[in-house]
């Protein structure tokens, strides 16, 4: 069959399929795109031909920035539960380089999306060409080799022959659980123009089988007698738990064996938030129950997560643990911490588990019951930080949280960086895993919006609340305007703060003045000390094309929110907080201190340090 190279990776995008347990899905559920000189007569031309329309084999997105397209391929990935993916497409240069933030989030998060980005020519005939790099140490190098780095599998095709070998690994990655990430094919101009005749096994329908790896006996052996030497245990589930969709099973071994579970950001709403042995998020945005019982657990068992410094506050957390057992279908997460490493799906090694220790054992009676007491002691705590009549945050959280837990059909908030993630992991009532979507891999700002966007393309049936504060809206709201044009609701709750809160915090913290972390005018002395800047976030947004409320105290937020989740359209509630925040976590994050100028600050940093443990 003769067709571009272009041409051809369409058409083998889209007879791509995934399996798991049965059930099939489409891999590559459509492509976002930019266009310019450098993919506009290959890849849009194929687009183009093949017919790109929602009810095609291949839909086109048009997206407003290159960055932030990958941002929603990443939502759609994570709230498909890696079972499908988007292809992004960028023209050379800078639209590539566009797109080395989000192969970098997505990669962080083991969460799949492919890469299109164009190429310099390949047979360099008209070289230096447009937004050329041209190394003066390299004819082969482009700006695209940015991109290596924060991919887990990145080629460059150079001629025709080499496309199918690329393209069967590229797929191999995409429905890896262990190896997912960034998947970047990067395609000279010249080459996707070039016509080829193609064998025509290359564009059979294809389907991706997707294992449940279970333990290997003699590792499973080793994590059961691990477990019953404990009596003091606590799970620590992470995001292995919601793509394994092990939330069920999880649910029944911490009845059976009377084991609490503690939540990392990309694991909440593992267990439903009003489980008794729900002792919620873990860690140095954690609650104050489920770091007591980490602080004194002997033995931890962290299924599908991957041990961020948030979620062990800088390794300084599990103090009582004698021994950590790790489940992980990703062997290089599954061995940290020294751990008895469990490499395999997260449902299959906990029905292993549950098979091996046939209800022999069980966590001691009194630190189940600790655990329960502590978690509901935990409710009650945020009962009151979500009360008040000041629009502090926690209160505006509490209220967006009462209209997402009322929402028919079920309801997702996103949202990635600042303050708010770690107010949502401490207080956020999480009704199901699915419910609840904040990137904190990579704590990217400007994330929020373009993964909302990708979240709601996922799961269409529930309301999307995208929560997002001013200082990430400014980064990057332009992906209202694809929401519109798609026809995509979102509900947007943008929190104005008037800065950056979050590292404002941090850098009081650390004897920085809270320098550069205030929207205001350069004052009289030369600092950034004046009036507030005149910026109308609210009528940015209704530019863009979105409806607009504005919400000036608790009741009219309630009101405003319960208008939006009946619109049909994007809405954008407008919010302005006054100071106050979430109940501390008491768990330390190791943010290093400078020597010199203050001194007492340092010699806290110093003491906290000494608390750090190798896990050796």
């Amino acid at each position: 069959m003769r067709l571009t190279v272009a041409q051809a990776l369409v058409r083998f995008l889209s007879r791509q399929r995934t399996e798991r347990d049965g059930v099939e899905r489409r891999l590559v559920q459509g492509c976002l795109g930019i266009f310019g000189h450098g993919n506009v007569a290959g890849i849009g031309q194929a687009l183009a031909s093949e017919g790109a329309g929602t009810g095609s084999a291949l839909p086109y997105y048009l997206a407003r920035n290159e960055q932030a397209m990958v941002h929603t391929a990443v939502g759609y990935a994570r709230q498909a539960n890696r079972l499908s993916a988007f292809a992004c497409t960028s023209s050379i240069g800078p639209g590539a380089t566009n797109m080395v933030t989000g192969a970098a989030l997505a990669t962080i998060n083991r969460l799949p999306v492919l890469l299109l980005p164009g190429d310099i020519f390949a047979t360099r005939v008209a070289s230096p060409v447009l937004q050329e790099l041209e190394d003066p140490r390299s004819y082969d190098a482009s700006v695209n080799d940015c991109l290596k780095p924060v991919s887990r599998f990145w080629d460059r095709i150079n001629r025709p022959e080499q496309l199918p070998s690329a393209l069967l690994a590229a797929m191999r990655v995409l429905t890896d659980p262990a190896d997912t990430g960034a998947v970047t094919l990067a395609l000279p101009q010249d080459v996707q123009t070039e016509a080829y005749d193609w064998p025509e096994e290359l564009f059979a329908e294809r389907v991706w089988h997707i294992g449940r790896p279970v333990p290997e006996p003699a590792a499973l052996a080793r994590a059961v007698r691990a477990i019953e030497r404990s009596r003091r245990p606590l799970i620590v589930a992470g995001g292995g738990v919601r793509y394994s969709e092990a939330w069920e099973e999880l649910r029944g071994f911490a009845e059976r064996y009377g084991v609490p579970v503690g939540e990392t950001q990309a694991g909440k709403g593992a267990l439903p938030h009003d489980h008794p042995l729900a002792v919620g998020a873990v860690g140095h945005t954690g609650t104050a129950a489920a770091n007591a019982l980490a602080r004194e657990a002997d033995l931890v068992i962290g299924i599908g997560t991957r041990y961020s410094d948030f979620t062990t506050a800088s390794r300084t957390l599990f103090g009582a643990a004698d021994a950590f057992v790790n489940v992980n279908v990703a062997a290089f997460d599954a061995y940290k911490h020294a751990a008895v490493p469990v490499v395999a799906d997260a449902r299959a090694a906990i029905e292993a588990l549950e098979e091996a220790l046939r209800e022999r054992w069980r966590a001691d009676d009194d630190w189940t019951e600790r655990a329960a007491r502590l978690a509901g002691d935990w409710r009650g705590v945020v009962t009151g930080a979500y009360a008040g009549e000041a629009l502090t945050q926690p209160v505006v959280l509490g209220i967006v949280n009462e209209a997402a837990l009322a929402a028919a059909g079920g309801s997702v908030v996103v949202n990635a960086a600042g303050s708010m993630p770690g107010d949502l992991h401490k207080l956020w009532r999480a009704p199901d895993p699915e419910a609840y979507h904040v990137e904190y891999g990579y704590s990217c700002m400007g994330y929020e919006i373009a993964g909302g966007l990708g979240v709601k393309l996922a799961a269409p049936e529930r309301e999307v609340f995208v929560l997002v504060g001013d200082g990430s809206y400014l980064m990057m709201a332009q992906e209202i305007a694809t929401a519109v044009q798609e026809g995509v609701k979102l509900t947007i709750v943008l929190v104005d703060n008037q800065g950056f809160a979050s590292i404002g915090n941090l850098s009081e913290a650390v004897g920085a003045r809270r320098l550069g972390t205030a929207y205001r005018l350069r004052g009289g002395s030369g600092d950034l000390d004046g009036d507030r800047l005149p910026v109308d976030l609210a009528a940015n947004a209704a530019s863009l094309g979105a409806d607009v409320l504005r919400a000036t105290g608790p009741g009219s937020l309630r009101a405003a929110l319960a208008k939006a989740v009946e619109a049909t359209r994007t809405t954008v509630v407008y919010v302005e907080t006054v100071p106050g925040g979430a109940p501390d976590s008491g768990a330390w994050w190791d943010v290093p201190v400078a020597e010199e100028g203050v001194p007492e600050i340092r010699e806290r940093y110093e003491e906290a340090k000494r608390a750090q443990r190798p896990y050796l």
